[in-house]
């Protein structure tokens, strides 16, 4: 893990050129930021997942980058780590550009949306603009109820059904069997 993480540091070095004592803290608190630290010394094909996806993300870091590009970098993560993903995400000085097919993350911790259909844009703004029932009914050809989360005043999309199938519901019987 450790190695994966310090190969971050590779274009700031000259090929045959050691770790400098700022690379090592570089790549240290690109694995506490993640917290992988504990990990560092096991081999990348015991990871989970998850653990995987936080070592990518720590090797990102450990470059120091203005710019982020992240495609589904909460897949194969629990609850918890998605939000502790995100969370750090956004307390970077840096700009992050995340594919998420989640829309309450993207509606949570995004800024600004940009919503694809079949590869062409379909709307992009801010998340109130962009995550209205009628694009998401468009583009996804679902129903939904798009409201505020009590709790933390965040947009949040609830699903109620496809819009292509309508549920039907068998009359009552009348009479005794």
């Amino acid at each position: 893990v450790r190695q994966v993480v310090e190969l971050g540091r590779t274009p700031f070095r000259g090929r045959f050129d050691a770790l400098t004592e700022r690379d090592r803290r570089i790549v240290d608190e690109a694995l506490e930021r993640t917290e992988i630290t504990d990990k560092q010394h096991r081999s990348w094909h015991t990871l989970s997942g998850g653990e995987k996806q936080r070592t990518q993300l720590a090797r990102a870091l450990a470059q120091e980058p203005r710019e982020i590009l992240l495609d589904e970098p909460t897949n194969h993560l629990d609850i918890r780590h998605q939000l502790e993903l995100l969370d750090l995400l956004t307390s970077l000085d840096v700009t992050c550009v995340v594919a998420l097919h989640d829309l309450n993350l993207a509606a949570r911790y995004c800024d600004h949306l940009v919503l694809l259909d079949h590869g062409k844009v379909a709307a992009a703004g801010a998340p109130e603009d962009v995550l209205t029932p009628d694009q998401i009914k468009r583009v996804y050809g679902v129903e939904v109820l798009v409201d505020r989360e009590p709790a933390t005043g965040t947009l949040r999309v609830t699903y109620l059904a496809t819009a292509t199938r309508t549920a039907t519901v068998p009359a009552p019987r009348s009479g005794s069997r």
